[in-house]
């Protein structure tokens, strides 16, 4: 527990005596770059810039001109455009919903009808004839599918 104080504090001393010193640059023979507080002996190193640099100056406010008697900001209208565009897409979501309920409704019944009644008549060119029990399973699947695929 001491030790681990005792390491702590030193670490602190040190890490605030590098915040205000020279930090130096080098490369060893590895190609690793390094970094430190003293320059190593033997080897060639740079000198590392820590300064903080300086905020860059801020544009000038228009506000001052804007103060000036006489003179306003032009007032922003809402794009009329954008508003009726927005109507125009809310329509047509609202009348696809519409017809997508209407189709689900109609696909609905109709699996009904095919699953109650096995004995269900089909007319092909202007004839009657009754669905064979493929025919059905297969108008069953077919109308299953198409509302998995489309309503909710």
């Amino acid at each position: 527990m001491h030790r681990m104080i005792l390491a702590g504090s030193l670490l602190l001393a040190l890490s605030a005596s590098a915040l205000g010193g020279q930090v130096y640059k080098w490369v060893d023979a590895q190609g690793v770059t390094h970094f430190g507080t003293q320059p190593p002996e033997g080897q060639e190193a740079t000198s590392v810039n820590t300064s903080v640099p300086k905020p860059r100056p801020s544009l000038p406010r228009l506000d001052s001109e804007l103060s000036t008697p006489g003179t306003a900001l032009p007032e922003r209208k809402p794009v009329g455009d954008q508003k009726a565009i927005d109507e125009k897409v809310k329509a047509e979501v609202a009348t696809q919903n519409a017809e997508r309920s209407k189709y689900c409704d109609t696909v609905r019944t109709n699996l009904a009808q095919l699953q109650n009644n096995p004995r269900l008549r089909a007319d092909v060119n202007g004839e009657t004839r009754r669905l064979s029990e493929e025919e059905r399973q297969s108008r069953i699947k077919e109308a299953e599918k198409a509302i998995s695929d489309n309503c909710d």
